[in-house]
């Protein structure tokens, strides 16, 4: 047994970046602080070919020192955008007839085993602030929360790591 190198793994590079079909899924960071966070989502972004990623109200933006330690160069990788206001964000979103999903523990939450990626569709994904979760004003506008199950005593998880397990789960499901 031997690592590959990046010639055997036959990864896009940056000049056929946007010749690669990219997975239906937009990821909204709704106030996120951490750069370090910012900075992962971005590079999970790009393992999972996800179309863009809306950075939202305090989220940190390219070129922070923090978001480019974790994020290695992906933040050139994966088509992103600033824009002060969620609700906005959403909104235009809807108009483009993204179904707009926030990844939240809420009332009315499914759990991720229980809901159906369809390649068919856009989606919208809304990861929340480390402390407070998806902004209240946000929740009004989405078509739907999931959850992803958890059995220890902190039932959350870091945002980081909660958006990798569900890109995962949108690439598994859509075959990316």
């Amino acid at each position: 047994m031997r690592k590959l190198s990046s010639e055997e793994l036959n990864r896009a590079n940056l000049t056929d970046i946007d010749k690669q079909e990219r997975l239906p899924v937009v990821i909204l960071l709704d106030n996120v602080r951490s750069g370090l966070n910012v900075g992962s989502v971005f590079r999970t972004a790009d393992a999972f070919t996800i179309e863009k990623i809306i950075l939202t109200g305090i989220t940190v933006q390219p070129p922070h020192r923090e978001i480019l330690k974790t994020a290695l160069g992906s933040t050139e990788s994966v088509p992103w955008l600033y824009n002060e206001s969620i609700v906005q964000s959403i909104e235009s979103l809807k108009q483009d007839q993204y179904i707009i999903i926030a990844i939240e523990q809420t009332t009315q939450s499914i759990l991720l085993s229980e809901f159906h990626f369809d390649r068919a569709n856009k989606y919208a994904l809304i990861l929340g602030n480390e402390v407070d979760g998806v902004s209240e004003d946000a929740l009004p506008m989405i078509d739907k929360a999931i959850e992803i199950p958890q059995a220890g005593i902190k039932h959350s998880l870091n945002v980081s790591i909660c958006g990798g397990i569900i890109m995962w789960e949108a690439f598994r499901q859509m075959g990316g």
